[in-house]
């Protein structure tokens, strides 16, 4: 099929993933293509959608209480994640709502795959041995796979944006300054229709998204050491070497560096349930028959029924983790060295991290009701017995955390030519 008509195919039709339509329906008025698209026409049509969904993405006024944005929780200055150290962030109508979940970082997300509860990766054409277990899917139990559903979610949670309908968003940004902007670019009555309108909408914050020198810019120090741009520190150095290691910190394992010749995210998009401890800090934790269980619910529903998911949230990627002030889905931690302490020590120490019960026997795992705890990782460097030896010192602890640094973007220009590599 010529270049051209592929190119046309991909751009004037509607596209089809996972057998939902990603952009807007019934745009019969939307802005005539030309004869025959051609690549230059194709850039400026997503930068133009990019540059709506910016304004988009930093505009309060699609929030019901008129104070909070997109941007507001997911912070350009802090890597689109949280601002602050809040475990979960105030939103809703008046913005006296607490969330019940840590704000994730939107970066490095543009190559999620859908989920799965069965995913098999393999290497080798036609191996469907091996199920990875859950894989995918966009937030933190993995509920949608594409950006523009992701948008929804906010805009339309009565603890976070706090619009009671789609209408309402409609509404607000047909009032915007920048409505004539949607009118241009999707047609002049695109707000005559409710599910039109607010499909552009997302779809325009979806495409700010996908701009890569902003959410998957590959600039941090780890990306010059790769390109021969710099070197590591030999703390960084050694921290790379216990990450990777088996018997060490085994990050690794699950943050993946990737597979020859890509760029790694340090993600396996699996979900994993790690015990993490209950947060008292966030609300909804102050009623003791109430739990986040990830992907078997509350707020995923299609999985309510599979005990053997209760528990698992997606893991992030660990790019510009170093800048974060909240860590895991419930954002009982604050600092990076506390999130690697837990690893090394989780089982070894529990006392370290879990209240005692009734009897006084430490209650591991509290976070998660008994009876799903079986579903808790224990893999290395997990596992160890009470009172053994943790699989990291505190230097080595250190050293992950020098080289966890190394993951932060805004190191170096990667459109600049390489220079001498420095330390």
């Amino acid at each position: 099929m010529p270049a051209v008509v592929v190119l046309f195919l991909l751009i004037a039709v509607p596209a089809l993933q996972n057998g939902q339509a990603s952009g807007p329906a019934g745009a019969a008025d939307a802005p005539a293509p030309p004869a025959s698209y051609d690549r230059d026409h194709a850039r400026r049509r997503a930068a133009e959608l990019a540059a709506l969904g910016q304004t988009l993405f930093m505009d309060p006024r699609l929030s019901a209480s008129g104070r909070q944005a997109c941007a507001s929780c997911h912070s350009p200055a802090h890597h689109f994640g949280p601002p602050n150290d809040l475990a979960v962030q105030p939103g809703g109508a008046n913005m006296t709502q607490a969330g019940v979940r840590a704000v994730p970082s939107l970066m490095y997300l543009q190559d999620v795959p859908p989920f799965d509860e069965h995913f098999v990766d393999s290497e080798e054409e036609g191996d469907n041995s091996t199920d990875n277990g859950p894989t995918g899917g966009l937030t933190w139990d993995g509920r949608v796979n594409r950006a523009d559903a992701q948008a929804r979610i906010p805009l339309l949670d009565p603890r976070e944006m706090g619009n009671a309908d789609a209408a309402a968003v409609v509404a607000r940004v047909r009032a915007a300054p920048y409505a004539d902007t949607v009118r241009r670019l999707y047609g002049g009555q695109v707000f005559d229709d409710v599910d039109r309108a607010f499909d552009a909408i997302v779809q325009a914050l979806a495409y700010y998204q996908d701009t890569p020198a902003l959410f998957f810019p590959y600039s941090s120090k780890f990306d010059a050491v790769m390109q021969g741009r710099a070197r590591f520190s030999e703390q960084e150095a050694r921290g790379l070497r216990l990450f990777s290691a088996e018997d060490k910190g085994n990050c690794a394992s699950c943050h993946r560096f990737g597979v020859p010749g890509t760029l790694p995210v340090f993600n396996d998009y699996g979900l994993i349930g790690l015990g993490v401890p209950r947060n008292p800090d966030i609300p909804a934790n102050a009623d003791p028959q109430y739990f986040d269980l990830g992907l078997c619910g509350p707020y995923r529903k299609d999985l309510s029924g599979h005990a053997e998911d209760c528990g698992l949230f997606r893991s992030p990627t660990l790019r510009n983790v170093a800048t974060r002030q909240t860590f895991f889905h419930n954002g009982v931690f604050h600092t990076l060295r506390q999130v690697v302490d837990f690893y090394a020590t989780r089982d070894v120490e529990p006392e370290r991290w879990y209240p005692r019960g009734k009897d006084g026997g430490v209650e591991s795992f509290d976070d998660v009701p008994a009876q799903y705890r079986g579903n808790i990782n224990m893999d290395p460097p997990f596992g160890g017995k009470p009172g053994g030896v943790p699989p990291l010192s505190p230097r080595e602890i250190d050293d992950i955390v020098a080289f966890l640094g190394t993951l932060t973007d805004g190191y170096f220009d990667p459109s600049s030519a390489p220079a001498h590599a420095q330390r």
